[in-house]
């Protein structure tokens, strides 16, 4: 299976052995590494994550991922934006606490980590590409309104839940 393991290793890599011994990244987006691997021959491509230095890095990211085909994501962290890319998309998001590439490898093929069920990072009004950067009016109001959307969607699903409920008990 081809999996893909955020990494905080430098892309490019041609070792093995390097490659696996660089510690995994706790956040999707904003990872400077991904470890595209197959599970069972262990051949690799470590790549820059190309979607590192701009807004809505998050999404851009997942989608590169997807476009490479990748059918599982293990990470320390997924927001709400990418973990909707890989929903619709059907690859699932196994969250991976600390430790190496080769300790969130390992985890992942024992079946030691489960499927994310949801973001598991709230959704960021803003997030520059450096600390103390600000989005242009444009931006913010992009930002905003994809952040009213999820929110939105959470609402009804909680609504729909609770309804569910009521009318069961009813």
């Amino acid at each position: 299976m081809k999996i893909v393991v955020t990494s905080s290793g430098a892309g490019g890599s041609t070792a093995l052995a390097q490659v696996l011994a660089a510690q995994a990244h706790p956040n999707f987006g904003r990872c400077p590494t991904f470890l595209f691997i197959d599970t069972e021959t262990m051949q690799f491509e470590a790549v820059e994550n190309p979607a590192l230095a701009s807004g809505g890095a998050g999404i851009q990211a997942a989608q590169f991922v997807i476009e490479r085909e990748a059918q599982a994501v293990v990470t320390g962290n997924v927001g709400p934006n990418a973990f909707q890319v890989f929903q619709a998309a059907g690859i699932p998001v196994y969250l991976f606490g600390s430790g190496t590439v080769q300790e969130a490898v390992e985890a992942f093929k024992a079946g030691r980590l489960s499927a994310a069920g949801d973001a598991s990072r709230p959704a960021h009004a803003w997030m520059g590409p450096r600390a103390g950067t600000f989005p242009s009016r444009e931006e913010e109001i992009a930002a905003l309104r994809e952040t009213a959307r999820e929110l939105r969607r959470q609402v009804a699903e909680v609504q729909e839940r609770l309804d569910k409920l009521e009318n069961e008990r009813g």
